[in-house]
């Protein structure tokens, strides 16, 4: 069975969220099931609740499996790539941060101390960044950076698209083309 995991950042929801249901059509016409679930405390995501979550909850994962996560839940596809004993197809990373970012004076408790990079990496056939040059969160390209070099897989650099989806700063995106064409190379 053909899975994907559609996972929503920071404030976001399982409806309704920027590119999701774009890419989520895109998925369903390509016989995929797809599970956009709603994430425990989605104004201030927890990794251990979140990762809780997605253990109890989310479709077995197979090597036709493909994961999608946008801002927060990248760091939380990690820790679920460093703990799954399956190897699942493709992962796309968007506007995710690898370690501490401004947030305005809070903690982001989504960050592990220390990430198994090699497992990870193991456990996806194909792993895509995708970050701006001028995330207004800091999620940008630098911030990948070291996260792509460690896991050996691309950075996609956009440039003057921010955070890729943003309510506060206007940027509806309503679809994201580039997601498409990724997973359509790996359908």
């Amino acid at each position: 069975m053909k899975t994907a995991v559609l996972l929503h950042g920071t404030g976001g929801s399982n409806q309704d969220y920027f590119w999701f249901a774009d890419t989520k059509q895109a998925l369903e016409a390509n016989d995929y099931t797809v599970w956009w679930p709603l994430l425990p405390n989605t104004n201030k995501p927890i990794l251990q609740d979140s990762l809780s979550f997605l253990v109890g909850n989310m479709p077995e994962l197979n090597e036709e499996s493909v994961i999608v996560g946008h801002s927060s839940a990248c760091p939380l596809i990690l820790s679920l790539l460093e703990r799954t004993k399956v190897r699942v197809s493709t992962v796309i990373l968007v506007s995710g941060f690898y370690q501490d970012i401004d947030n305005g004076g809070q903690s982001i408790l989504m960050l592990q101390d220390t990430y198994d990079w090699q497992k990870i990496r193991s456990n996806a056939k194909e792993i895509y960044l995708l970050n701006s040059d001028d995330d207004p969160w800091g999620c940008n390209d630098q911030q990948a950076r070291q996260a792509a070099e460690r896991l050996g897989a691309p950075l996609i650099v956009m440039f003057g698209q921010g955070h890729m989806g943003s309510n506060a700063f206007n940027q509806p995106y309503r679809q994201f083309p580039l997601v498409k064409k990724l997973l359509d190379a790996e359908l």
